[in-house]
Protein backbone atom coordinates (compact mmCIF):
# COMPACT_ATOMS: atom_id res chain seq x y z
CA UNK A 1 0.00 0.00 0.00
CA UNK A 2 1.38 3.48 -0.72
CA UNK A 3 1.79 5.80 2.07
CA UNK A 4 2.20 9.59 1.92
CA UNK A 5 4.93 10.51 4.47
CA UNK A 6 4.68 13.31 6.35
CA UNK A 7 0.87 13.49 5.67
CA UNK A 8 -1.29 16.08 7.86
CA UNK A 9 -4.50 14.81 8.52
CA UNK A 10 -7.84 16.12 10.79
CA UNK A 11 -10.27 14.19 11.91
CA UNK A 12 -13.48 16.69 13.34
CA UNK A 13 -15.60 15.19 16.04
CA UNK A 14 -14.61 13.39 19.29
CA UNK A 15 -17.93 10.87 18.44
CA UNK A 16 -17.84 6.83 17.31
CA UNK A 17 -17.16 7.97 13.91
CA UNK A 18 -14.61 10.24 14.62
CA UNK A 19 -12.08 8.00 16.61
CA UNK A 20 -12.69 4.94 14.27
CA UNK A 21 -11.55 7.17 11.42
CA UNK A 22 -8.39 8.66 13.27
CA UNK A 23 -7.65 4.82 14.04
CA UNK A 24 -8.33 3.77 10.22
CA UNK A 25 -6.19 6.95 8.90
CA UNK A 26 -3.32 5.91 11.17
CA UNK A 27 -3.41 2.32 9.98
CA UNK A 28 -3.79 2.66 6.17
CA UNK A 29 -1.07 5.79 6.59
CA UNK A 30 1.36 4.46 9.59
CA UNK A 31 3.64 8.02 8.82
CA UNK A 32 0.56 10.43 8.93
CA UNK A 33 0.18 13.03 11.54
CA UNK A 34 -3.27 12.32 12.82
CA UNK A 35 -4.76 15.00 14.69
CA UNK A 36 -8.74 14.59 16.48
CA UNK A 37 -10.66 17.97 16.61
CA UNK A 38 -13.56 18.21 19.27
CA UNK A 39 -15.79 21.01 19.71
CA UNK A 40 -16.40 20.40 23.40
CA UNK A 41 -14.85 18.78 26.32
CA UNK A 42 -16.63 15.42 25.84
CA UNK A 43 -15.73 12.68 24.05
CA UNK A 44 -17.50 9.45 23.07
CA UNK A 45 -20.95 10.92 24.32
CA UNK A 46 -23.50 8.76 22.79
CA UNK A 47 -20.93 5.82 23.43
CA UNK A 48 -21.30 6.31 27.14
CA UNK A 49 -25.23 6.14 27.42
CA UNK A 50 -25.87 3.47 24.69
CA UNK A 51 -27.74 0.40 25.82
CA UNK A 52 -28.47 1.91 28.79
CA UNK A 53 -24.40 2.15 29.74
CA UNK A 54 -23.94 -1.25 28.33
CA UNK A 55 -23.05 0.46 24.51
CA UNK A 56 -24.54 -1.55 21.73
CA UNK A 57 -21.97 -1.91 19.41
CA UNK A 58 -23.36 -3.20 16.41
CA UNK A 59 -25.80 -6.14 15.64
CA UNK A 60 -25.60 -9.68 14.59
CA UNK A 61 -25.85 -9.39 10.90
CA UNK A 62 -23.40 -10.48 8.65
CA UNK A 63 -25.16 -9.96 5.11
CA UNK A 64 -24.51 -6.35 3.74
CA UNK A 65 -27.39 -6.74 1.70
CA UNK A 66 -29.55 -7.59 4.92
CA UNK A 67 -27.50 -5.25 7.12
CA UNK A 68 -28.44 -2.64 4.60
CA UNK A 69 -32.42 -2.39 5.00
CA UNK A 70 -32.07 -1.79 8.60
CA UNK A 71 -31.36 1.91 7.48
CA UNK A 72 -34.26 4.14 6.55
CA UNK A 73 -32.16 6.29 4.98
CA UNK A 74 -28.65 5.74 3.21
CA UNK A 75 -29.53 1.52 2.57
CA UNK A 76 -28.51 1.82 -1.01
CA UNK A 77 -24.87 3.36 -0.34
CA UNK A 78 -24.07 0.90 2.88
CA UNK A 79 -24.81 -2.59 1.19
CA UNK A 80 -21.92 -1.37 -0.97
CA UNK A 81 -19.71 -0.08 2.09
CA UNK A 82 -20.65 -3.13 4.24
CA UNK A 83 -18.82 -5.36 1.36
CA UNK A 84 -15.58 -3.24 3.17
CA UNK A 85 -16.21 -3.28 6.96
CA UNK A 86 -19.21 -5.25 8.38
CA UNK A 87 -20.01 -6.50 11.80
CA UNK A 88 -17.97 -9.48 11.28
CA UNK A 89 -15.18 -7.06 11.12
CA UNK A 90 -16.05 -4.69 13.99
CA UNK A 91 -16.41 -8.15 15.92
CA UNK A 92 -12.83 -8.80 15.07
CA UNK A 93 -11.29 -5.50 15.62
CA UNK A 94 -12.16 -4.95 19.01
CA UNK A 95 -11.35 -9.00 19.80
CA UNK A 96 -7.83 -8.00 18.48
CA UNK A 97 -7.93 -5.69 21.27
CA UNK A 98 -8.87 -7.69 23.55
CA UNK A 99 -12.86 -6.91 24.10
CA UNK A 100 -14.90 -9.36 23.37
CA UNK A 101 -18.16 -9.04 22.02
CA UNK A 102 -21.63 -11.38 23.23
CA UNK A 103 -24.61 -11.50 21.11
CA UNK A 104 -28.01 -11.57 23.23
CA UNK A 105 -31.16 -12.94 22.06
CA UNK A 106 -32.59 -9.74 19.85
CA UNK A 107 -29.04 -9.74 17.76
CA UNK A 108 -27.73 -6.72 19.65
CA UNK A 109 -24.34 -7.15 20.76
CA UNK A 110 -22.34 -5.56 23.47
CA UNK A 111 -19.11 -6.49 25.42
CA UNK A 112 -19.27 -9.12 27.48
CA UNK A 113 -18.17 -6.92 30.35
CA UNK A 114 -22.12 -5.18 29.87
CA UNK A 115 -20.27 -1.83 30.34
CA UNK A 116 -19.60 0.85 27.89
CA UNK A 117 -16.58 2.15 29.67
CA UNK A 118 -15.02 -0.94 28.09
CA UNK A 119 -15.43 0.46 24.66
CA UNK A 120 -13.98 4.06 25.93
CA UNK A 121 -10.93 2.59 27.71
CA UNK A 122 -10.11 0.55 24.66
CA UNK A 123 -10.28 3.40 22.14
CA UNK A 124 -8.59 5.83 24.57
CA UNK A 125 -5.75 3.23 24.62
CA UNK A 126 -5.70 3.00 21.06
CA UNK A 127 -5.56 6.64 20.86
CA UNK A 128 -2.05 6.12 22.84
CA UNK A 129 -1.09 3.47 20.91
CA UNK A 130 -1.17 4.55 17.59
CA UNK A 131 0.12 8.33 19.07
CA UNK A 132 -3.07 10.50 17.75
CA UNK A 133 -3.42 13.67 18.78
CA UNK A 134 -6.92 14.29 20.61
CA UNK A 135 -8.01 17.97 21.13
CA UNK A 136 -11.32 19.06 22.81
CA UNK A 137 -12.54 22.07 22.90
CA UNK A 138 -11.34 23.09 19.32
CA UNK A 139 -14.26 24.67 17.89
CA UNK A 140 -14.04 24.56 13.49
CA UNK A 141 -15.29 27.99 12.83
CA UNK A 142 -14.56 27.29 8.78
CA UNK A 143 -12.47 25.63 6.31
CA UNK A 144 -10.61 27.08 4.01
CA UNK A 145 -9.28 25.59 0.74
CA UNK A 146 -5.54 25.75 -0.16
CA UNK A 147 -3.90 24.29 -3.10
CA UNK A 148 -4.33 20.44 -2.51
CA UNK A 149 -5.68 20.87 1.06
CA UNK A 150 -7.24 22.79 4.02
CA UNK A 151 -6.91 25.27 5.83
CA UNK A 152 -8.60 24.59 9.77
CA UNK A 153 -9.58 28.11 11.12
CA UNK A 154 -9.96 28.37 14.61
CA UNK A 155 -11.46 31.11 16.91
CA UNK A 156 -7.30 32.63 16.89
CA UNK A 157 -5.90 30.64 14.69
CA UNK A 158 -5.81 28.48 11.38
CA UNK A 159 -3.94 25.13 10.93
CA UNK A 160 -2.99 23.47 7.76
CA UNK A 161 -3.87 19.87 6.89
CA UNK A 162 -3.53 17.37 3.82
CA UNK A 163 -6.93 15.66 4.60
CA UNK A 164 -9.51 16.16 6.04
CA UNK A 165 -12.17 13.78 7.97
CA UNK A 166 -15.76 15.22 8.98
CA UNK A 167 -17.44 13.09 11.29
CA UNK A 168 -18.94 15.99 13.49
CA UNK A 169 -22.44 14.41 14.01
CA UNK A 170 -26.35 15.04 13.43
CA UNK A 171 -27.28 18.58 14.19
CA UNK A 172 -31.35 19.52 14.89
CA UNK A 173 -31.17 22.66 12.56
CA UNK A 174 -30.05 23.14 9.36
CA UNK A 175 -27.51 26.09 10.06
CA UNK A 176 -25.89 22.91 12.04
CA UNK A 177 -24.46 22.36 8.69
CA UNK A 178 -24.24 25.66 7.40
CA UNK A 179 -20.13 25.41 7.16
CA UNK A 180 -20.38 22.37 4.96
CA UNK A 181 -22.95 23.82 2.65
CA UNK A 182 -20.65 26.78 2.17
CA UNK A 183 -18.06 24.45 0.77
CA UNK A 184 -20.58 23.40 -2.02
CA UNK A 185 -22.51 20.52 -0.43
CA UNK A 186 -25.87 19.74 -0.56
CA UNK A 187 -27.68 19.42 2.72
CA UNK A 188 -30.47 17.08 3.31
CA UNK A 189 -32.76 19.46 6.20
CA UNK A 190 -32.59 17.39 9.78
CA UNK A 191 -35.38 16.31 11.45
CA UNK A 192 -35.62 14.12 14.37
CA UNK A 193 -35.40 10.36 13.95
CA UNK A 194 -35.36 7.76 16.61
CA UNK A 195 -38.37 9.14 18.92
CA UNK A 196 -40.85 8.63 21.72
CA UNK A 197 -44.47 9.20 20.95
CA UNK A 198 -46.34 11.72 23.49
CA UNK A 199 -50.06 11.07 24.59
CA UNK A 200 -51.41 14.08 26.68
CA UNK A 201 -54.51 12.66 26.52
CA UNK A 202 -54.29 9.37 27.18
CA UNK A 203 -55.34 7.06 30.42
CA UNK A 204 -52.81 4.33 29.48
CA UNK A 205 -50.26 6.83 30.73
CA UNK A 206 -51.03 5.91 34.24
CA UNK A 207 -49.09 2.04 33.48
CA UNK A 208 -46.03 4.40 33.66
CA UNK A 209 -42.86 0.81 33.26
CA UNK A 210 -45.18 -1.47 31.92
CA UNK A 211 -43.95 -3.51 28.59
CA UNK A 212 -45.79 -5.48 26.34
CA UNK A 213 -42.81 -7.54 24.83
CA UNK A 214 -44.50 -8.29 21.66
CA UNK A 215 -46.73 -5.96 20.20
CA UNK A 216 -47.13 -4.46 16.85
CA UNK A 217 -47.28 -0.26 16.36
CA UNK A 218 -49.12 0.88 13.24
CA UNK A 219 -49.27 4.64 12.08
CA UNK A 220 -53.10 5.00 10.70
CA UNK A 221 -53.63 6.08 7.63
CA UNK A 222 -50.15 4.58 6.26
CA UNK A 223 -48.31 1.39 5.79
CA UNK A 224 -45.89 1.83 8.73
CA UNK A 225 -45.80 -0.45 11.20
CA UNK A 226 -43.27 -1.91 13.57
CA UNK A 227 -43.37 -5.18 15.70
CA UNK A 228 -41.30 -5.26 19.23
CA UNK A 229 -41.50 -4.09 22.74
CA UNK A 230 -43.41 -1.43 23.62
CA UNK A 231 -42.91 0.62 26.66
CA UNK A 232 -45.62 2.26 28.94
CA UNK A 233 -44.17 5.86 30.01
CA UNK A 234 -45.59 8.86 31.79
CA UNK A 235 -45.66 10.67 28.54
CA UNK A 236 -46.94 8.08 26.24
CA UNK A 237 -44.74 5.26 24.46
CA UNK A 238 -41.11 4.22 24.02
CA UNK A 239 -39.38 1.22 23.67
CA UNK A 240 -38.01 -0.42 20.66
CA UNK A 241 -40.99 -0.99 18.92
CA UNK A 242 -41.95 2.83 19.03
CA UNK A 243 -38.58 3.63 18.40
CA UNK A 244 -37.75 1.84 14.92
CA UNK A 245 -41.00 2.96 13.89
CA UNK A 246 -40.47 6.62 14.45
CA UNK A 247 -37.01 6.16 12.61
CA UNK A 248 -39.14 4.65 9.48
CA UNK A 249 -41.63 6.80 9.56
CA UNK A 250 -39.40 10.26 10.53
CA UNK A 251 -40.60 12.21 7.32
CA UNK A 252 -44.20 11.04 7.20
CA UNK A 253 -44.58 12.16 11.06
CA UNK A 254 -42.26 15.42 10.97
CA UNK A 255 -44.89 16.44 7.72
CA UNK A 256 -47.93 16.17 10.30
CA UNK A 257 -45.87 18.14 12.68
CA UNK A 258 -46.32 14.56 15.00
CA UNK A 259 -50.02 14.48 15.18
CA UNK A 260 -51.03 11.35 15.07
CA UNK A 261 -52.81 7.99 15.33
CA UNK A 262 -51.23 5.00 16.33
CA UNK A 263 -53.01 1.38 16.20
CA UNK A 264 -51.47 -1.22 18.61
CA UNK A 265 -51.89 -5.05 18.15
CA UNK A 266 -50.80 -5.98 21.51
CA UNK A 267 -50.58 -9.67 21.21
CA UNK A 268 -49.44 -10.12 17.76
CA UNK A 269 -52.00 -12.12 16.35
CA UNK A 270 -53.09 -11.67 12.85
CA UNK A 271 -56.52 -11.71 12.42
CA UNK A 272 -60.11 -11.72 14.78
CA UNK A 273 -60.61 -15.35 13.29
CA UNK A 274 -56.73 -16.34 14.73
CA UNK A 275 -57.84 -14.87 18.10
CA UNK A 276 -61.17 -17.24 18.38
CA UNK A 277 -59.41 -19.99 17.24
CA UNK A 278 -56.96 -19.58 19.89
CA UNK A 279 -60.28 -19.23 22.48
CA UNK A 280 -61.82 -22.08 21.93
CA UNK A 281 -58.21 -24.06 22.12
CA UNK A 282 -57.91 -21.83 25.96
CA UNK A 283 -61.79 -21.94 26.50
CA UNK A 284 -61.96 -25.57 28.82
CA UNK A 285 -59.02 -23.71 31.21
CA UNK A 286 -60.31 -20.56 31.04
CA UNK A 287 -64.07 -20.54 31.38
CA UNK A 288 -64.68 -21.09 35.44
CA UNK A 289 -61.82 -18.70 36.14
CA UNK A 290 -61.96 -15.21 36.74
CA UNK A 291 -61.04 -12.44 34.34
CA UNK A 292 -58.81 -10.65 36.27
CA UNK A 293 -56.82 -14.13 36.73
CA UNK A 294 -56.87 -15.60 33.95
CA UNK A 295 -55.11 -13.47 31.07
CA UNK A 296 -54.29 -16.17 27.88
CA UNK A 297 -52.33 -13.45 26.48
CA UNK A 298 -49.71 -13.53 29.00
CA UNK A 299 -49.88 -10.01 28.89
CA UNK A 300 -48.45 -7.85 31.79
CA UNK A 301 -51.52 -8.06 34.46
CA UNK A 302 -51.80 -4.51 35.06
CA UNK A 303 -52.21 -3.92 30.89
CA UNK A 304 -54.91 -6.48 30.79
CA UNK A 305 -56.44 -5.07 33.88
CA UNK A 306 -56.31 -1.81 32.13
CA UNK A 307 -58.00 -2.93 28.80
CA UNK A 308 -60.84 -4.67 31.23
CA UNK A 309 -61.73 -1.54 33.25
CA UNK A 310 -61.29 0.27 29.33
CA UNK A 311 -64.17 -1.75 28.29
CA UNK A 312 -66.34 -1.81 31.37
CA UNK A 313 -66.14 -5.56 32.03
CA UNK A 314 -66.01 -6.20 35.51
CA UNK A 315 -62.64 -8.20 36.24
CA UNK A 316 -64.09 -10.39 38.82
CA UNK A 317 -66.65 -12.04 36.33
CA UNK A 318 -66.36 -15.37 35.21
CA UNK A 319 -65.36 -15.77 31.53
CA UNK A 320 -67.91 -18.15 31.08
CA UNK A 321 -70.16 -15.56 31.56
CA UNK A 322 -68.71 -13.02 28.90
CA UNK A 323 -70.89 -12.26 26.18
CA UNK A 324 -70.34 -12.63 22.87
CA UNK A 325 -70.58 -8.57 22.33
CA UNK A 326 -67.95 -8.29 25.09
CA UNK A 327 -65.55 -10.99 23.34
CA UNK A 328 -65.63 -9.18 20.20
CA UNK A 329 -65.02 -5.94 21.96
CA UNK A 330 -61.76 -7.93 23.71
CA UNK A 331 -60.76 -9.12 20.23
CA UNK A 332 -61.14 -5.30 18.67
CA UNK A 333 -58.74 -3.84 21.75
CA UNK A 334 -56.42 -6.39 21.78
CA UNK A 335 -55.91 -6.30 17.97
CA UNK A 336 -56.76 -2.86 16.75
CA UNK A 337 -56.48 -0.73 20.09
CA UNK A 338 -55.89 3.02 19.02
CA UNK A 339 -54.24 6.02 20.74
CA UNK A 340 -54.37 9.84 19.74
CA UNK A 341 -50.16 10.89 19.68
CA UNK A 342 -49.46 14.83 19.90
CA UNK A 343 -45.61 15.80 19.83
CA UNK A 344 -42.69 13.43 20.60
CA UNK A 345 -39.90 13.30 23.18
CA UNK A 346 -36.02 12.86 21.94
CA UNK A 347 -33.33 12.75 24.03
CA UNK A 348 -30.48 15.40 24.12
CA UNK A 349 -27.48 12.52 24.06
CA UNK A 350 -29.32 10.01 22.12
CA UNK A 351 -30.14 12.42 19.52
CA UNK A 352 -30.26 10.88 15.93
CA UNK A 353 -31.46 12.80 12.98
CA UNK A 354 -31.57 11.96 9.54
CA UNK A 355 -30.39 14.66 6.72
CA UNK A 356 -26.93 16.31 6.69
CA UNK A 357 -24.57 15.93 3.85
CA UNK A 358 -26.35 14.60 0.90
CA UNK A 359 -25.19 10.73 -0.04
CA UNK A 360 -25.29 12.38 -3.94
CA UNK A 361 -22.08 14.61 -3.04
CA UNK A 362 -20.10 11.63 -1.59
CA UNK A 363 -17.82 8.53 -3.12
CA UNK A 364 -19.22 5.24 -1.87
CA UNK A 365 -16.08 3.23 -2.23
CA UNK A 366 -13.90 5.96 -0.15
CA UNK A 367 -16.52 8.49 1.35
CA UNK A 368 -14.49 11.78 -0.12
CA UNK A 369 -16.82 14.75 -1.20
CA UNK A 370 -17.04 14.79 -5.26
CA UNK A 371 -17.37 18.50 -4.33
CA UNK A 372 -14.21 19.12 -2.12
CA UNK A 373 -11.40 16.61 -3.13
CA UNK A 374 -9.40 15.10 -0.40
CA UNK A 375 -12.40 16.12 2.31
CA UNK A 376 -14.01 12.28 3.58
CA UNK A 377 -17.05 12.50 5.96
CA UNK A 378 -17.84 9.31 7.69
CA UNK A 379 -20.98 8.71 10.43
CA UNK A 380 -24.15 11.03 11.65
CA UNK A 381 -22.98 14.00 9.56
CA UNK A 382 -24.34 12.05 6.26
CA UNK A 383 -27.46 11.43 5.66
CA UNK A 384 -27.86 8.09 6.73
CA UNK A 385 -29.63 6.61 9.99
CA UNK A 386 -30.25 3.29 10.93
CA UNK A 387 -33.35 2.03 13.23
CA UNK A 388 -31.92 1.25 17.17
CA UNK A 389 -30.28 -2.26 17.65
CA UNK A 390 -26.61 -1.27 17.05
CA UNK A 391 -26.90 -0.36 13.80
CA UNK A 392 -25.66 3.62 13.98
CA UNK A 393 -22.67 2.55 15.51
CA UNK A 394 -22.38 0.00 12.83
CA UNK A 395 -22.21 2.59 10.21
CA UNK A 396 -20.31 4.59 11.85
CA UNK A 397 -17.36 2.27 12.34
CA UNK A 398 -18.25 1.15 8.49
CA UNK A 399 -17.72 4.82 7.16
CA UNK A 400 -15.14 5.51 9.57
CA UNK A 401 -12.45 2.53 8.67
CA UNK A 402 -13.76 3.96 4.60
CA UNK A 403 -12.74 7.43 5.34
CA UNK A 404 -9.90 6.64 6.93
CA UNK A 405 -8.18 4.85 4.06
CA UNK A 406 -8.24 8.69 2.14
CA UNK A 407 -8.03 7.03 -1.07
Amino acid sequence: MFHIWNMKVAIIGGGAAGFFSAFSSKEHHPNAEIFLYEKSDKILSKVKISGGGRCNVTHACFQPSALSKFYPRGAKSLKKAFKFFQPRDTIKWFSDRDVALKTESDNRMFPISDNSQTIVDCFLRELQIKKIELIKNARIIKIIPNINGYYLCFKNHKIYFDKVIIASGGSSKSRGFDWLKNLGHHIISPIPSLFTFNMPNESITKLMGVVVKNAKVRIQGTKLEYQGPVLITHWGMSGPGILKLSSWGAKFLHERNYEFNVQINWISIKSEQDVFYFFSEKFDSLKRKKMANANPFSLPNRIWLYFLDKLHICPNSIWSDLSKKNINRLINILLNDVYEVSGKTTFKEEFVTCGGVSMEDVEENTMQSKVCPNIYFAGEVLNIDGITGGFNFQSAWTTGFIAGKLE
